[in-house]
C-alpha cells in the first residue's frame, strides 16, 4: 500500500484528501505538529507528500527544501497560491506538480495515482531507504546521518537493511543469520552478536544511540 503525507493545515482538506486515499486504497497520513514536519516525514516515510504552502512556522518551501536533502520522494504542491511565481518557485524547489487550490478531489487522486505509477511501477526503485533522519544508499552501502557518512562492511550494511525493511517490527536472530550468510549451515550465533556490537560501536559515533534495538528472547528491530 503506497504511503501518502499531506501536510495540509486547514483540517477539512486535511481530511478529505485523507478519506480519498482510502477510498483508492492508499494510506494517508496528516502532519500533527507544524513545527516538525520533517520528523514526521522521516518517521513515516511515504511514497509520495502532498504539500501546501501556506503553514504554521515555516512555509511549504522550507520543508520541500529539507526534505530534497535526504529524499528523492514526489512532492506535489497543492496551494491557493498558484500565480506563476509560486509556481514557477514550487518547481525549482524541487517539486514534481503543482495543484491549485480549491481542486476537485477527482483531478487530485488523479494525479496522485499518475505520478505513482510513473515514479514506482515504471521506474528504477528508490536507491535510498530514509527512517529517523537515517538514510540508507542501497547503491553503495553506506549510511548517513547528520551530514555525516558511515562505511559499512558487507554485513554491517545486510543487518542495517533487513533492519529497516522490517522496522517497526521484530527480525529475528535466526532471519539475519539467513539474511547475512545465506546458508543453511550452522553458524555460531555469537558471530552475529560481534556483528551487532560492532555496528551498534559505529552508529553511536554519529550519535545513533539505540537505533537498533534488543528485544531479548525475540531478535533486533528499528522502532
Amino acid at each position: 500500500m503506497y504511503r501518502i503525507f499531506i501536510v495540509e493545515d486547514d483540517p477539512v482538506i486535511a481530511a478529505s484528501i485523507e478519506k480519498r486515499a482510502a477510498m483508492w486504497d492508499l494510506e494517508g497520513k496528516c502532519a500533527v505538529d507544524f513545527r516538525h514536519v520533517f520528523d514526521e516525514f522521516t518517521d513515516y516515510d511515504p511514497h509520495l507528500v502532498l504539500l501546501d504552502i501556506s503553514l504554521p512556522f515555516y512555509n511549504g518551501y522550507y520543508w520541500c527544501d529539507q526534505i530534497r536533502k535526504v529524499s528523492k520522494v514526489p512532492i506535489i504542491f497543492i496551494s491557493s497560491a498558484s500565480d506563476d511565481m509560486n509556481i514557477v518557485t514550487a518547481m525549482n524547489m524541487g517539486a514534481d506538480d503543482f495543484i491549485a487550490k480549491p481542486f476537485d478531489l477527482g483531478v487530485l487522486t488523479a494525479k496522485v495515482l499518475a505520478m505513482l505509477r510513473r515514479t514506482y511501477d515504471f521506474g528504477p526503485s528508490m536507491p535510498v531507504i530514509v527512517h529517523r533522519g537515517v538514510m540508507l544508499n542501497t547503491a553503495d552501502g553506506t549510511l548517513s546521518y547528520n551530514s555525516q557518512r558511515l562505511e559499512l562492511t558487507k554485513n554491517e550494511y545486510r543487518i542495517v537493511l533487513t533492519l529497516m525493511e522490517n522496522r517497526g517490527r521484530i527480525v529475528s536472530r535466526e532471519k539475519l543469520i539467513e539474511r547475512l550468510w545465506q546458508t543453511d549451515s550452522f553458524i555460531d550465533e555469537n558471530t552475529l552478536t560481534v556483528n551487532i556490537n560492532r555496528l551498534r560501536r559505529k552508529l553511536q559515533a554519529v550519535g545513533l544511540n539505540d537505533f537498533i534495538v534488543t528485544k531479548f528472547g525475540f531478535g533486533y528491530m528499528i522502532e
